[in-house]
């Protein structure tokens, strides 16, 4: 089985989604024996952010020389996701939603023809049968009873985007309130690392 390890977050070793995505990797190595983990660090290894040329070279343009390389990086990451079994990502909440990081490996990942298409009756995922488990973080709380509920555009849009391709119900753990206080933070670290240890093994 093979396992895809993401992570997004700025903060390094200060940060808790990569704390509960290594956690939540730990997990499932010490329940498949067998398991392959490729890790990917957007923000050691950023892709860069689509462009005009981009859409062009994806339509059969021939593509700019400066944009060779980061369109064969664009290119092992849809790879990399394809013939992942299991995609863990570590998504902290910056600003209401994802890092820049992680949405520009969205980008690369969402492809026509390869993670979802266009039929008669809409769009039809191609992606069915991935496991995604998330670790999301986010400073305050933003669940469904909150006042801020209007402003969670992290594990919503998530949901979305695997959705869309496919995968109807990615897994998330979230450690919420981590900028409340050192006790808030925590306990919410505490409570998602329980999470990820008490994960099913497949």
């Amino acid at each position: 089985m093979k396992l895809l390890h993401i992570d997004s977050s700025v903060l390094g070793p200060h940060s808790v989604s990569r704390q509960v995505s290594a956690a939540i990797v730990d997990r499932l190595r010490q329940a498949n024996s067998g398991l392959t983990v490729t890790y990917r660090d957007l923000t050691a290894e950023p892709l860069r952010h689509l462009s005009g040329p981009h859409l062009a070279a994806a339509q059969g343009a021939a593509p700019e020389p400066s944009l060779q390389s980061d369109l064969a990086a664009g290119q092992t990451v849809l790879d990399e996701f394809l013939a992942a079994d299991v995609v863990v990502i570590g998504a902290p909440m910056y600003n209401f939603t994802i890092p820049s990081q992680l949405k520009a490996w969205i980008d690369r990942i969402l492809v026509a023809g390869k993670t979802f298409k266009y039929g008669p009756t809409g769009v039809e995922g191609l992606a069915a049968g991935k496991r995604v488990i998330i670790a999301a973080s986010r400073g305050g709380f933003y669940g469904a009873d909150t006042p801020m509920a209007v402003g969670e555009h992290l594990e919503s849009y998530l949901r979305f985007v695997f959705g869309f391709i496919g995968i109807a119900a990615p897994e998330i753990i979230s450690a919420d309130g981590i900028q409340l206080g050192p006790e808030h933070r925590e306990k919410a670290l505490a409570s998602a690392l329980s999470a990820a240890a008490g994960l099913r093994a497949a």
